[in-house]
C-alpha cells in the first residue's frame, strides 16, 4: 500500500463522518412529521399525493398491514417493468427501435425482480437492450420507489425497537412518499446536476456513428444517463445505463465524479445509524452500529486494496516490475481504469459491496483471489457493513438481536436490547432472515454446479466432461457462488467471466432476489411489531450495555462468525484454494484441466 493510496481512503471516510450526524438528524425529522428546511418547497407536493391516492397521513398500520402495503407495492411494481420491457418497441423514445425481441420473457422476467428487490443486477447490456424510455419510465423509477420502500421497513423497525406498548410501526404509504420526496429526489436532482457538470451525458439523442483515426466505424451509445446515475448510486441500486457500469466514462469520467459516487453510495446507510440513535432516544446505540460498521469496513478496504496493490506474484516471477515506484502505481492494473488505479477501484469494489449497490467502477472477475474474496464475503453478511438504503440498518438490527441474545445466553439472563426482553418470537424472526439467505445461496449455488451449468450458462450433463467455455476449476465456482450470493443479498455486481443470460441464470438468480428481500425483511418486520409492543424493561447492574466497545466487539464478531461458519466450505474451494494454486504456480495448469 502506498501513502498516498492511504490517504485517499482516510479523506473519503472523514467526509462520510463529517455527514453523518447532519444528516442522519434530518431524516429522523422527516420521518417523525416534523418540520424540516425542505418542507416549505415540497410539502404540497407531499399533501397532494396523499390526496391523489386517498391516503390518510394520520393512520398507522400494524406490522402486518405494513407488510402487505410493501408486497403490493411491489408486486405492481413488478407488473410494470416486466410488461414495459416486453412493450418497449411500442413506446416512445426507442430511437434504436429496440423490440420484444431484445427482452426474452426469463430476461424481463429476471431484471423486474432486480430492480423491484433493488438488486439491479443486469444479465444484459443496457445501451443494446432497452430504449430510453424502458430505462427511464421503468429502471429510473424503480430505482427511486426500491430504494424508498426499504428506506420505509428501516423506519418502520426502528419504530419497533423505540416504542413501548405500541400496535403500530408507522404507515407505509406516509414513509415511502417522505423517503422519495424529502431524501432521495432532492439529492439526485442536486447530484445529477453536478454529474452533468463533470461529463455525464444527459440526452435523448440515437447513438452517434463515427469514423475513428484508423478509419474503422464505432458506434456511440448516448441517452439520459445523468439522471439514472445519481438515483442509481444514492439509492444503492447499482443498475448502469452502459454494460460497463461505472467503468464507462460516459456514467464516471473523472476522479472527482468516482469520489462523489462513492460518497453518493455510502451517506445514507452510514447517516442511518445517527437517525436510529436519535429516534431510540439514545444516540450512543446509533453510533455503536456506526463503529461496527467501521471497524469491518476499515478491514475489508485494507486487505482488498493491500492485495491487489501487490500484485499478480506470477508476473513478478516473470521479472514484471509489480511495486510502486516513482515512475508507477504498481498493482495488479488489470480490469482497472487507468484514471481510477488500483485504490479507487477497490475502495470503490468494498463500498459497493458494503452498501448492496453493485455498481463496479473495475471488473471483480480480474481481482487477485484474496482482494476478490473481500467483495464475496461483504456480501455473505446479509451487507449489513452499511448495508443499502435502509436493508442495511434492518440487517443489522437482526445481528443485534442475536448479539444480545448470545451475551444473555453466556451470563445466563435474558437478553435485553434497548430496554425491551428479546424473547423467543424475535430471535426465530431473526434466525429465519439470516437461515433463508444463506440457503438460497448454497443451495442454488450448489444445484448449479452439480446440474452441469457452467460459468457460462451452458448445460453439460452430470458426469460428462466440462466444455472450457469459460473459467473452469476454483474460479468458475468462485463465479458460480458469487452470482447467487450478489443476488440474494440483494447487491447486483457480478464476477465478469459469468453469462447469466440464460433461462436457467435469469429463472433462479431472479427467484434469489426475490428470496433475499422478502424472506429477509418480512421476519424483522414481525420481530419489530412484536417488540413495540413489549413493555419497557428498566436498566438494571446486570442489564448488558448496548453502546460501548463490548457491545461493537460482540457485534463485528457475531457477523463475522455466522458468515465464516457458514460459507468457509464453499469460499475455501474457490478463492482460498486458488489464492495457494497461483503462489505455487500451479494456477495456470488447475485451469487449464478444470480442477
Amino acid at each position: 500500500m502506498t501513502s498516498a493510496g492511504i490517504l485517499q481512503i482516510v479523506v473519503f471516510f472523514a467526509l462520510i463522518l463529517v455527514f453523518t450526524k447532519p444528516l442522519g438528524a434530518y431524516m429522523a425529522r422527516v420521518f417523525e412529521g416534523q418540520r424540516t428546511f425542505m418542507h416549505p418547497v415540497l410539502r404540497w407536493l407531499e399533501v397532494l399525493t396523499y390526496k391523489a391516492t386517498g391516503v390518510r397521513e394520520d393512520v398507522e398500520q400494524r406490522w402486518t398491514s405494513y407488510a402487505a402495503s410493501l408486497l403490493s407495492f411491489s408486486f405492481f411494481g413488478f407488473l410494470l417493468v416486466y410488461f414495459i420491457q416486453r412493450a418497449q418497441g411500442y413506446l416512445p423514445f426507442n430511437p434504436q427501435n429496440f423490440g420484444t425481441a431484445n427482452v426474452t420473457p426469463d430476461l424481463a422476467f429476471n431484471t423486474a425482480a432486480s430492480f423491484l428487490t433493488n438488486t439491479n443486477w443486469q444479465s444484459y447490456s443496457g445501451e443494446s437492450t432497452l430504449s430510453y424510455f424502458a430505462q427511464m419510465a421503468a429502471l429510473t423509477v424503480q430505482n427511486f420507489i426500491s430504494a424508498a420502500a426499504g428506506l420505509a421497513v428501516a423506519i418502520a423497525v426502528v419504530r419497533g425497537f423505540a416504542r413501548h406498548e405500541a400496535k403500530t410501526l408507522g404507515n407505509f404509504w406516509v414513509d415511502v412518499t417522505r423517503a422519495t420526496l424529502y431524501v432521495l429526489l432532492p439529492i439526485s436532482i442536486v447530484a445529477a446536476l453536478f454529474l452533468c457538470s463533470q461529463g455525464v451525458i444527459q440526452n435523448l439523442k440515437p447513438s452517434t456513428v463515427v469514423t475513428t483515426v484508423e478509419g474503422a466505424t464505432q458506434t456511440i451509445a448516448q441517452g439520459p444517463v445523468a439522471s439514472q446515475e445519481a438515483i442509481k448510486l444514492l439509492g444503492t441500486n447499482g443498475g448502469g445505463f452502459f454494460g460497463a457500469n461505472s467503468a464507462h466514462p460516459f456514467e464516471n469520467p473523472s476522479p472527482v465524479t468516482n469520489f462523489v459516487e462513492m460518497f453518493l453510495l455510502l451517506t445514507i446507510a452510514a447517516a442511518l445509524t445517527y437517525t436510529f440513535g436519535r429516534m431510540v432516544g439514545d444516540t450512543r446505540q446509533g453510533w455503536a452500529i456506526f463503529a461496527a460498521f467501521t471497524v469491518m469496513f476499515v478491514i475489508g478496504v485494507f486487505v482488498c486494496y493491500g492485495f491487489e496493490q501487490a500484485g499478480n506474484p506470477i508476473l513478478a516471477k516473470l521479472g514484471l516490475e509489480t511495486s510502486a515506484t516513482a515512475g508507477q502505481t504498481g498493482g495488479n492494473m488489470e480490469g482497472k481504469e487507468v484514471r481510477f488505479g488500483v485504490v479507487n477501484s477497490t475502495l470503490f469494489a468494498t463500498i459497493t459491496t458494503d452498501t448492496s449497490c453493485g455498481a463496479v467502477n473495475a471488473m471483480h472477475d480480474s481481482f487477485l483471489p484474496i482482494a476478490g474474496l473481500v467483495p464475496l464475503l461483504n456480501m455473505m453478511t446479509d451487507i449489513v457493513i452499511f448495508g443499502g438504503v435502509g436493508a442495511g440498518l434492518y440487517g443489522i438490527l437482526i445481528y443485534c438481536i442475536i448479539a444480545v441474545f448470545i451475551a444473555g445466553l453466556m451470563v445466563g439472563r435474558t437478553p435485553e436490547y434497548l430496554g425491551k426482553k428479546l424473547e423467543q418470537k424475535e430471535v426465530k424472526m431473526a434466525m429465519l432472515a439470516i437461515i433463508a439467505t444463506s440457503a438460497c445461496i448454497l443451495v442454488f449455488s450448489a444445484i448449479t454446479t452439480q446440474a452441469g451449468f457452467t460459468p457460462k450458462g451452458y448445460w453439460n450433463p452430470p458426469g460428462a466432461a466440462t466444455a472450457n467455455t469459460g473459467n473452469n476449476g476454483p474460479h468458475g465456482l468462485s463465479e458460480i457462488i458469487y452470482s447467487y450470493t450478489s443476488a440474494t443479498g440483494n447487491n447486483g455486481s457480478a464476477f465478469g467471466g459469468l453469462n447469466p443470460n440464460t433461462p436457467w441464470y435469469n429463472f433462479t438468480l431472479g427467484l434469489a432476489m426475490l428470496i433475499g428481500r422478502f424472506l429477509f425483511l418480512i421476519p424483522i418486520l414481525a420481530a419489530a411489531g412484536s417488540l413495540a409492543a413489549k413493555k419497557k424493561v428498566p436498566v438494571t447492574s446486570g442489564t448488558f450495555p448496548t453502546h460501548g466497545p463490548l457491545f461493537v466487539g460482540l457485534l463485528v464478531g457475531t457477523v463475522v462468525i455466522i458468515a465464516v461458519l457458514t460459507y468457509f466450505p464453499a469460499v475455501s474451494l474457490g478463492p482460498v484454494v486458488e489464492h495457494y494454486l497461483m503462489h505455487s504456480g500451479k494456477l495456470f495448469s488447475a485451469i487449464l484441466l478444470g480442477s
